[in-house]
């Protein structure tokens, strides 16, 4: 090999890793800038709803007409509290609301909503920290991978529409009949093949 051929190979070698180095200068990655989602979620003002599910139904799916509760919590970031006082939407006929300490008095479920949410402090939905709240009567089948339209409406923060998604199962689920990927091939009396 001659100089002239041999020079331009090693200057080709020692010029390739500043090349493939610049082809990511000054890019920002699509994953940079995702956030992921743990339920649904919404800001309305100094109030920020966050982890907002309906529980993994039994058998996977809320059948139309059922009741399905409503898990999650309100942060407040304001120097004031705030009231959530109605839960509404189109997917569902109206709302059960059952305050811990009410129904340890003996007070029946309520159609009425009047949570206070504490100044810079959090307002849990069920989970046995705080008001259980049911959504009455949903309008459709509802399943893993699907939402639900929820209003919130505030006395000072006003109303924020979230779409609150159907949880995944918490615990292992049996698995069904394993599907058959090789059907048995029968052969006709010409002497071809066809599945099943």
């Amino acid at each position: 090999m001659n100089r002239a051929p041999r020079a331009a190979a090693i200057g080709a070698l020692l010029l390739a890793p500043v090349a493939l180095s610049a082809c990511s200068a000054g890019q920002v990655t699509q994953t940079s800038t995702q956030e992921q989602n743990f339920g649904g979620q919404m800001d309305v003002g100094p109030l920020n709803l966050r982890a907002l599910e309906l529980p993994y139904p039994t058998g996977g799916v809320y059948p139309s007409g059922s009741d399905a509760r409503l898990l999650g919590a309100v942060v407040s970031t304001a120097d004031v509290p705030d009231t959530l006082v109605g839960i509404t939407g189109p997917d569902f006929t109206g709302v059960e609301v059952v305050d811990p300490t009410a129904a340890a008095a003996g007070a029946a479920p309520s159609a009425a909503v009047s949570l206070p949410v504490p100044a810079d402090g959090t307002l849990f939905l069920g989970n046995g920290q705080g008001p259980a709240v049911t959504l009455v009567g949903l309008a459709d089948d509802v399943s893993v991978g699907q939402y639900v339209d929820v209003t919130f409406s505030f006395t000072n923060s006003g109303d924020v529409t979230v779409p609150v998604p159907v949880g995944t199962a918490t615990r292992d689920l049996p698995r069904g009949e394993a599907f058959d990927f090789h059907p048995e091939v029968e052969t006709d009396q010409q002497g071809g093949s066809s599945a099943p």
